[in-house]
């Protein structure tokens, strides 16, 4: 029966995808405005093309030198020959999925702006189409590229000899856990060149225009204003699509592979992806839930996305009973409590996301008041809601563990508790087409409102995309925590897979606390999230440094400018942000891949799994403090603008945006890149085991 319910998964890739192209279709039969929206969403679109075109030019090459030296790992028996051609397709799903969530996005801007004109829930529904866009494609390619690698490698072994010492089903799976690498690779270089971009631009354009100049944001004076609209697009649309593509399919497939080791067979195969296309009918349904009044507050906005996403929530919960239960049969019933546990972690996490990110609530408003005695006390306050934010997180996604293991018959069968654990996570990202679109949408009302101020639009346009706009931080704050939550669930997966990996090659790994190598691994592990974060901010510091001086010297140097008589040169700042970004994403992304295969050659197996532990504990913590910290500075800028506390031009508002130029890199570059980075080396470490036990210093 597993077998047969199998075809459930490229079937619900085919309704996700075609879903995804009838709101693309609804998206581009709006009218785009009049033709000053044009000519800016015109200019926006080409920016963010030729971004991604260069930044994959870049990429493809690290990609072609990876795929050679897995190729000749291949030919050396280290792997089995499908492992390189997986790892480009992982790679190729997760940019697909960023490229096309992209396209629409910048495509649906101008029309957000304009519908805005009529009415608060016009632009709400664009918007939120267009971000449903992302979340169905991203599911919809997720599902495909499993399901050919499911059925093609299902054909190949049952027709040619399996691999020294297994079975089909563990051949199969232990292949597809690979592609993860791919996806994860691509994933980082998206998050991170993207968000480098994007926060770079954004920081030169606020310090210069609004601190310096007194200019209104998105003002078409700031010659960086398209490249933060640009910036938008690349880092919060295609690298946020590449990245919850990747924690999605690496959920999936470490959860595939722990049931094969749990004894489950197809079965334990079949309960994820299975559960993966409910979570696409539960996601579409969910969508036609999501409406306001013409005219809402942001309370009622809020709702009107919580209703679309607890109705998908519970839809999964009671599909997903039937599935378990049929498919794996009563006595694993417990898994289904486990699959409970994440979707209730996931709730968990977004609302106290959004109480801590949100200016509605006492922690951002707190924010919002130090604004009063200057920016020192903002990023004081700031840092401390963000510390403060992790304490739910932490406790709800140990009890998620806790629970999961021993639900799913833990006490009894360790590897059947690990299963648990990691259908929990599988769980939690059930939903993601509609939890991913509560997310991308809010990009693009940031866009639409920058479309409504350089075009001139009514205040009225602007005040109704600024409170999508508003909105959308808190959404957004709250994928974040849900994308970091379920991967810290879906790292300690891919551990175990990782202890599972090294037992095929004849070792075990001795992870007691008195091994002295475990605990060099520990250390490393927990300094390398706050390294990589270190440069990733200095990263984005030197870019909007470049940037800030740029803009200076338009202001000073074009005549009229100021005045609006002069146009500036946007292409500038645009082309000195993309240089800027294709330079300093290489080093941090290169570290998820350097660091595990560097300790494993030197130290050992033992220090590996180390490593991955510590990188875990210290990148979900770190990750959720600076998505947090950054979401509430945002927010709390947001409701000075509002007019409280002196309003637009008021010394609070400068402290405040002071606050927010800080957050920018912690919640939009370094704070959400840390849950790939902490996959991303376990994936390579599970890629390159074989290698590292036949060539460690360390035996």
């Amino acid at each position: 029966m597993g077998g047969n319910l199998l075809w459930l998964a490229p079937l619900g890739s085919i309704i996700a995808l075609s879903f995804a192209a009838y709101l693309a279709f609804f998206i581009l039969k709006q009218e785009e405005g009049n033709p000053k929206m044009r000519e800016i969403a015109k200019a926006v679109r080409i920016g963010a093309r030729a971004y991604l075109k260069r930044q994959y030019l870049g990429v493809s090459v690290f990609f072609i030198a990876v795929f050679l030296i897995l190729l000749f790992l291949a030919f050396k028996n280290y792997l089995v020959i499908f492992v390189p051609f997986a790892f480009l397709s992982g790679g190729l799903f997760s940019g697909l999925s960023g490229f096309i969530g992209m396209s629409i996005a910048t495509q649906s801007s101008s029309r957000t702006a304009n519908a805005a004109i009529k009415s608060l829930n016009s632009g709400l529904r664009i918007a939120f189409s267009s971000g449903a866009v992302m979340g169905m494609v991203v599911v919809g390619l997720g599902l495909l590229d499993l399901s050919i690698w499911y059925f093609f490698l299902d054909w190949y072994y049952s027709a040619h000899p399996l691999p020294v010492g297994a079975d089909k089903i563990t051949a199969i799976t232990s292949t597809m856990l690979c592609f993860g690498m791919g996806a994860s690779s691509q994933a980082l270089f998206a998050r991170v060149g993207g968000g480098i971009f994007t926060k770079a631009a954004d920081v030169g354009a606020d310090l210069v225009g609004k601190v310096e100049a007194g200019i209104p944001e998105d003002d078409p004076r700031n010659p960086a204003v398209i490249a933060d609209n640009v910036g938008d697009n690349v880092g919060d649309v295609a690298g946020m699509g590449a990245d919850l593509y990747e924690s999605y399919v690496g959920s999936i497939v470490a959860t595939s592979a722990l049931g094969v080791a749990a004894g489950l067979g197809v079965a334990g195969v079949t309960v994820p992806m299975v559960m993966a296309a409910v979570g696409v009918i539960s996601s579409i349904v969910g969508t036609f839930f999501v409406r306001s009044k013409e005219e809402a507050s942001q309370k009622a906005l809020l709702w009107a996305l919580r209703k679309g996403v607890f109705t998908s929530s519970v839809l999964v919960a009671i599909i997903s009973y039937f599935l378990v239960k049929f498919t794996l049969g009563v006595e694993y019933l417990g898994v289904y409590w486990s699959v409970l546990c994440g979707l209730i972690a996931g709730v968990l996490i977004g609302l106290s996301t959004e109480y801590y990110t949100s200016s509605s609530f006492r922690p951002t408003r707190s924010i919002a008041d130090a604004s009063l005695t200057g920016p020192a006390t903002v990023i004081i306050g700031g840092i401390a809601v963000g510390m403060m934010s992790t304490a739910v997180p932490v406790i709800v996604v140990g009890i998620s563990i806790l629970a999961s293991f021993f639900l799913s018959g833990g006490a009894a069968n360790f590897n059947a508790g690990i299963y648990g654990v990691a259908i929990s996570a599988v769980g939690m990202l059930s939903t993601l087409g509609i939890t991913l679109a509560t997310d991308a949408y809010g990009p693009v009302a940031d866009n639409a409102g920058g479309n409504a101020q350089m075009a001139g639009l009514d205040p009225e346009v602007r005040k109704r995309t600024d409170a999508l706009d508003a909105l959308g931080n808190t959404t957004a704050a709250t994928g974040k925590g849900f994308a970091i939550g379920s991967a810290a669930l879906t790292a300690l997966a891919l551990i175990a897979a990782y202890k599972d990996r090294v037992m095929l090659f004849g070792k075990d790994i001795n992870a007691s606390m008195m091994n002295p190598t475990v605990l060099i691994g520990l250390l490393l592990g927990g300094m390398l999230p706050f390294l990589f974060c270190s440069m990733t901010m200095r990263a984005v510091g030197r870019a909007a440094g470049k940037i800030v001086v740029e803009v200076r010297r338009q202001f000073k140097e074009i005549v009229g400018l100021m005045e609006g008589k002069a146009k500036p040169d946007y292409a500038r700042c645009v082309d000195i942000a993309t240089r800027a970004a294709q330079k300093e994403m290489i080093a941090p992304s290169l570290l998820a891949i350097i660091a595990p295969i560097g300790v494993g050659l030197l130290i050992g197996i033992d220090a590996v799994a180390g490593l991955l532990v510590g990188a875990t504990v210290t990148g979900f913590v770190l990750a959720v403090m600076m998505a947090n910290s950054g979401g509430a500075w945002d927010n709390a800028k947001k409701y000075i603008e509002e007019g409280h506390l002196g309003g637009k031009g008021s010394s609070a508002h400068k402290a405040g945006v002071v606050g927010d130029t800080v957050g920018d890199p912690f919640k939009d570059t370094s704070g959400p890149s840390l849950n790939i980075l902490i996959k991303l080396m376990s994936m390579v470490s599970i890629v390159f085991a074989s290698f590292i036990i036949s060539h460690t210093l360390f035996k």
